[in-house]
């Protein structure tokens, strides 16, 4: 194994030369940072509640030295929670780069565009009409997902997807899904009212080891399709005509993409709710902080960790006794960071 350096990155090659990996060293030392910042915030929330418990005495119990009543709150009833956050966060994250990425705009996001939306319809649906269990609600935010990202792909089509025609149709697809999930809660009965609106708000309370085992599975698989499909979307970005010169199938890797975040964004919501504004956020702050060119999914997927974890922190700290859902918290520092980002892009003129 040989290393060659140039400004800013290092390439470690094999002895024949057959294998090479270019690494971007602040990329690298952003993601290592914000992946020790999501493990710290991670366990300062388990030890966070009513029994409070010191991080230190948090890490004896993870490492099988806890007494028996920490034992049971840690591994039964918050770890689970804390997992779920971190797993939705760094799906959020990660989707929510590839969507930009394909749509070339940073307001390319999940929930932006209607698939959260989507998700929540199908659970909806279930929930109102259906009265299903909560796996059959998880099934039907799934099914919604997807349906409505092929939806908007389908409308958005016109000789290949252009990224702002992919905006537009996603967010008309938003408007109409949003006034059926309103149709569908005013139809609903009292119970199934109340459930509805505190899945729709999202949230990570009750979440047990039944959520995080379904949703590990989805980020196994999806997650490495994505990574995958990084070095041709950075292709991508310098335009089809570009990419396609230098052999890269265009519609292929937006199709490959567009449904494995699609999936990625459903199998979220079906764990926690339709929790807003991470998708959007986490991409355009991780790209900030690694200043790198092109996508960085895997550090979009860290900052989405962290942020929905530090977001569960502050729903349980700043508002008061009363706990409010997670959702609240990243809806009122997400929507800020939205109105930021609309005057900073109609001052550069991209809008």
């Amino acid at each position: 194994m040989s290393r060659a350096r140039t400004a800013g990155t290092a390439v470690l090659r094999t002895a024949r030369g057959g294998l090479s990996l270019r690494l971007d060293r602040r990329a690298a030392a952003a993601a290592a940072g914000l992946l020790a910042l999501a493990l710290t915030a991670a366990v300062v929330l388990v030890g966070t509640g009513d029994y409070a418990i010191a991080p230190a005495d948090v890490l004896r119990t993870l490492t099988g030295h806890g007494t028996p009543g920490q034992d049971f709150v840690v591994r039964q009833l918050r770890l689970p929670r804390v997992v779920v956050a971190l797993l939705v966060g760094a799906a959020l994250g990660m989707a929510g780069a590839a969507f930009q990425s394909v749509a070339r705009n940073p307001l390319g996001s999940p929930d932006v565009i209607g698939f959260g939306q989507g998700s929540a319809a199908g659970a909806l649906t279930v929930i109102v009409l259906l009265h299903g269990s909560s796996y059959e609600v998880a099934a039907g935010a799934v099914a919604g997902g997807l349906l409505t990202g092929l939806a908007v792909y389908a409308l958005a089509w016109r000789r290949g997807v252009q990224g702002y025609r992919l905006v537009l149709v996603g967010i008309g697809a938003s408007a109409v899904l949003a006034a059926a999930n309103s149709y569908l809660l005013v139809k609903a009965n009292f119970v199934d009212a109340a459930r509805a609106v505190v899945w729709i708000t999202g949230s990570l309370d009750g979440r047990d080891w039944d959520e995080v085992w379904p949703l590990l599975a989805a980020c196994a698989v999806l997650m490495p399709v994505l990574l995958g499909q990084g070095p041709a979307l950075r292709l991508t970005e310098m335009g089809d005509d570009a990419a396609a010169a230098l052999g890269v199938r265009v519609e292929r890797v937006r199709l490959t993409t567009v449904l494995a975040a699609v999936l990625l964004t459903a199998a979220a919501t079906a764990a926690a709710g339709p929790i807003a504004f991470i998708a959007l956020t986490a991409p355009q702050l991780a790209r900030r902080l690694t200043r790198s060119p092109g996508v960085s999914l895997l550090p979009s997927a860290l900052m989405g960790a962290t942020l929905l974890v530090l977001a569960d922190l502050t729903a349980q700290h700043a508002f008061g006794p009363a706990q409010v859902p997670v959702g609240v918290a990243t809806g009122l520092l997400g929507g800020a960071y939205l109105l930021w980002l609309l005057t900073t892009e109609r001052r550069s003129g991209r809008i």
